[in-house]
C-alpha cells in the first residue's frame, strides 16, 4: 500500500518513503544581507561511491558550506544587537510556543533559544502540554503580541490536531511575524511591487545560500520542487522577485525529471527521501536541497541516517554547486529567524524605516 508523503505530496512506498523533518521548520525580509564576505563560505568536498553505480566517477560539484555561512551571518547579527544596545539600551526579543513533547520540535526549540543566546538576542517562551486548548494557545500568542519587548512570535508547528494551525499563526500580529506564515505577508510576496514585512525564513535561507556563494539567479531557469506553504510556494515566489523564470514541479506534474532536467537552479523541497536522482539534474546545475529525511540504517549507532530529497552521491557528480545533508540549508533557517527578529527590532526602535 502506497503512502503519500507530507509536504510535496508525492506517493512512494513506504520502505522510500520518509519525514522531513524539516518541513515542521519554519522560513527575503525587505533586503538580503550583503555584507561582505567573512572567509570562504564553499570548500571541494568529495564522495564516495561504489564502484558499481553508473556515477562512479570523480564528483565535480563545490559544497556549500551552510554552516559556514550561518555563522558568518551570525556574526553580523551579533554585531548588529551589540550596536542596537549601545544606541537604545534595548535587545530584540522572540518568544516561541511549543505545544506538546514531540521530540523534533523540542531540539527545534532548545536550538534557536541557544541561537538567540549566541547573538544577544532576548528568548521568551512557554512550553504548553499536548491537551492545551485552542483559546489557551491563543491567550498566550496575545500576551506575546502585547509585550513591547518581544518583537517575533514563532509558533512551532506541527500543533497537535486539535488546534487549527490556520488560526494560530493567523492571531500572531503580522509585526511579529517572523516566521512569515502570516496570511498577509505571504500575499504581500506574492505581488508585485509589495514587500512582505517578513519571508519564511528556510526559503529565505534557500536564497541567501545563493547570493552569498556567488550564484547569479536573474535570468536564469529554477524549479522548486514540492509547493508546501512553508518552503515551495515561498521559495518560487523569492526566485520570481530575484528575477528567475520559475518552474514548480509538484505531484500532479508529468514526466518531473524531464522538467527539472532544464533547471539552471534547482530546490528540492518536498520531504521524499532521495527523489532527485543524478540524472534529473543539468550538468553544471546549482542544487539546493531543503529535505532532511531519517532512513533507517542498521549500521548506524542510532539505527538511521539522514539523506536529502536529492541523491547526494549522484548529484555531486553532475552539479556545480550543492549543498549537504545535515549542514546545508538548516543551518541557515534559524539564522533567518534571528535575521527576521533582528529587523522586527529595528522597525519598533525606529532604527529603520517603518514602512516595508
Amino acid at each position: 500500500m502506497a503512502t503519500s508523503v507530507r509536504g510535496g505530496g508525492f506517493v512512494l512506498p513506504p520502505a522510500a518513503a520518509g519525514r522531513s523533518f524539516s518541513s515542521q521548520s519554519n522560513l527575503l525580509s525587505n533586503r538580503l544581507l550583503l555584507l561582505p564576505k567573512i572567509g570562504p563560505v564553499c570548500a571541494p568536498r568529495f564522495c564516495k561511491l561504489r564502484s558499481s553505480s553508473p556515477f562512479a566517477v570523480e564528483p565535480s560539484a563545490t559544497i556549500i558550506d551552510g554552516k559556514a555561512i550561518a555563522q558568518q551571518v551570525r556574526q553580523e547579527i551579533a554585531a548588529e544587537v551589540s550596536k542596537m544596545k549601545e544606541s537604545v539600551g534595548k535587545v530584540p526579543g522572540l518568544a516561541v510556543i511549543l505545544v506538546g513533547t514531540r521530540k523534533d520540535s523540542e531540539t527545534y526549540v532548545r536550538s534557536k533559544k541557544k541561537a538567540c543566546e549566541e547573538v544577544g538576542i532576548d528568548s521568551y517562551g512557554v512550553n504548553l502540554p499536548e491537551d492545551t486548548t485552542q483559546d489557551e494557545v491563543l491567550n498566550f500568542v496575545k500576551k506575546f503580541n502585547d509585550d513591547p519587548a518581544v518583537h517575533g512570535i514563532l509558533v512551532q508547528l506541527p500543533l497537535p490536531k486539535h488546534i487549527s494551525e490556520e488560526a494560530i499563526v493567523g492571531s500572531v500580529c503580522i509585526e511579529k511575524d517572523v516566521d512569515g506564515f502570516h496570511p498577509m505577508n505571504i500575499g504581500a510576496l506574492a505581488m508585485q511591487g509589495r514587500t512582505p514585512l517578513f519571508v519564511s525564513c528556510t526559503p529565505k535561507g534557500c536564497i541567501e545560500l545563493l547570493v552569498r556563494t556567488g550564484v547569479v539567479i536573474k535570468g536564469k531557469h529554477a524549479v522548486v520542487i514540492g509547493r508546501s506553504n512553508i518552503v515551495g510556494t515561498p521559495a518560487a515566489l523569492l526566485l520570481q522577485k530575484q528575477n528567475a523564470t520559475v518552474t514548480v514541479v509538484h505531484s500532479k506534474t508529468p514526466n518531473p525529471a524531464e522538467v527539472t532536467r532544464n533547471a539552471d537552479i534547482v530546490i528540492a523541497a518536498v520531504g521524499v527521501p532521495e527523489l532527485v536522482r543524478g540524472d534529473w539534474l543539468k550538468p553544471g546545475a546549482v542544487v539546493i536541497d531543503v529535505g532532511i529525511n531519517p532512513v533507517e540504517d542498521l549500521s548506524t549507532k542510532k539505527g538511521y541516517r539522514l539523506v536529502g530529497d536529492v541523491c547526494y552521491k549522484e548529484a555531486c557528480q553532475v552539479a556545480s554547486k550543492i549543498t549537504p545533508v545535515p549542514g546545508g540549508v538548516g543551518p541557515m533557517t534559524i539564522a533567518m529567524l534571528l535575521s527576521n527578529t533582528l529587523e522586527s527590532a529595528k522597525r519598533a526602535y525606529g532604527l529603520v524605516d517603518a514602512a516595508p
